[in-house]
């Protein structure tokens, strides 16, 4: 899709539902070999956040396409001595072409965008997670063949992954309830901004009880109890969102046909027993290696080559 050349996706809400559609058909022929795009292009990764399959997803999908990566580690930058975000981006787009940024403030991502022609990829903030919930998409179509009907419940902490989730559920017609404590729901602008997108043809569902949104439900999706940089409250949030956790009990009230997600890196017997994780509903394993095609396609298409 030409429109998405040159692009910068600092949001899922930057996408429209045919390009996320047109993203996750690219992401289904890249896995099957159908197309081998030849981009020998830079792409440059500034990530001041710790990442396993962000980082090696991303790089791993420049490779394969014929390119480059640059890994612009922030203690071996001058980024990480105070440089203004403006100045590197004016430098840094002189030198690559793509850049994706895992950080923690949104308005970094966005303050890079403004200053850089590149196309500028959100790897990760505290506000938004869009190339995990690409894969997470790309793993749901793989084993439904649809998203209409279907219903995803997101248990947990109404983090990232939950605003990217509402977000993208939203798009694409796949009804999403998220259930978490009541201190810890997703911000309402994010929330509003999902039922704007869903309108009439998709639920967005805001709830509390984990056993009524699970029910019946046909994606159980969870996430750590305290993100990247929470790490001092982990201890006190787990007696609070222990009745989240997704166990067999929770799953048995799914359908029957129910399958389970989790972004990683899972923290068994907390969010998710290593019962379920391991057990036959599981696609989490499917899920993460679809962050390589699914960040592929992207990279394919914001740089011309899909």
């Amino acid at each position: 899709m030409e429109a998405l050349k040159g692009r910068d996706l600092l949001s899922l809400a930057d996408l429209s539902a045919e390009e996320v559609l047109f993203l996750l058909d690219l992401a289904a022929q890249l896995k099957a070999g159908k197309i081998k795009p030849n981009c020998p292009k830079i792409l440059g990764l500034l990530f001041s956040k710790a990442s396993t399959r962000t980082r090696v997803s991303f790089s791993a999908a420049m490779y394969h396409m014929g390119g480059q990566v640059l890994d612009l580690n922030s203690s071996v930058t001058q980024v990480g001595r105070g440089e203004p975000v403006e100045d590197t981006a004016r430098v840094l787009d002189r030198y690559l072409d793509v850049v994706a940024i895992r950080t923690f403030e949104q308005t970094e991502v966005e303050t890079f965008a403004n200053y850089a022609n590149i196309p500028v990829i959100n790897a990760l903030t505290d506000l938004e997670h869009p190339c995990q919930i690409l894969a997470d998409l790309q793993t749901v179509f793989e084993e439904f063949k649809q998203f209409s009907g279907l219903t995803l419940t997101y248990l947990g902490d109404g983090n990232n992954i939950a605003h990217s989730l509402l977000l993208g559920c939203a798009l694409v017609g796949l009804n999403i309830r998220v259930a978490t404590p009541v201190p810890y729901q997703p911000l309402p602008e994010i929330v509003a901004k999902a039922k704007k997108i869903a309108g009439d043809r998709t639920q967005v569902d805001i709830m509390t009880d984990p056993k009524e949104a699970v029910r019946g439900t046909h994606i159980l999706y969870t996430d750590v109890w305290a993100s990247m940089g929470q790490e001092s409250s982990a201890d006190d949030r787990v007696p609070i969102f222990m009745p989240y956790q997704i166990n067999t009990e929770l799953l048995s009230l799914a359908d029957p046909a129910a399958i389970v997600l989790h972004c990683l890196p899972a923290y068994r017997e907390k969010e998710i027993t290593h019962k379920v994780m391991e057990g036959s509903a599981s696609r989490i394993w499917d899920q993460a290696e679809n962050r390589l095609h699914s960040q592929k396609a992207l990279l394919a298409a914001v740089l011309g080559a899909g």
